[in-house]
């Protein structure tokens, strides 16, 4: 995302306008986390054996997911989106689970890290079954998160 984008999405006084305005973005960017860590989940398991480049798209995804977060943030500190009823449970549940996830999106990089620098072949082609539990973890906060939006 350009920091131009973001600028113009934010007032003079350095915040943003608008929850539509920081919606998009973070959108963007939470998808983009979904389609980076899928893409190194999968491809790992396709594999059979952990690569660097499955590592990089983890980290992708990590990056992503921590800047989505710290909007989706932005969005609920400025109270313009509080969520009540069946939103507001599937909020809660996703604020929970996401921050779960994150812990655990960063826990299976450094993992993978340390599985590719000194881990045996059999570590490496064992790595997968760790690498699809800490995925479908991780879509529990982002489908709570979508469903949660569409009900409120």
């Amino acid at each position: 995302m350009e920091g131009g984008s973001i600028r113009r999405a934010m007032g003079a006084e350095g915040r943003f306008r608008s929850v539509e305005a920081m919606l998009i973005p973070a959108i963007v960017l939470i998808t983009g986390a979904l389609l980076a860590y899928t893409t190194g989940v999968w491809a790992e398991r396709r594999s059979g054996v952990l690569k660097p480049w499955h590592a990089g798209f983890f980290a992708l995804g990590l990056a992503l997911d921590v800047a989505g977060t710290a909007t989706m943030s932005a969005i609920a500190r400025s109270g313009q989106a509080a969520a009540t009823g069946a939103a507001g449970v599937l909020t809660g549940i996703m604020q929970v689970t996401g921050a779960a996830a994150l812990v655990l999106m960063a826990a299976h990089l450094a993992w993978a890290l340390v599985v590719l620098i000194r881990g045996s072949e059999r570590a490496r082609g064992r790595f997968h079954r760790f690498s699809t539990t800490v995925w479908a973890i991780w879509l529990v906060p982002y489908f709570t998160g979508m469903v949660g939006s569409m009900a409120s």
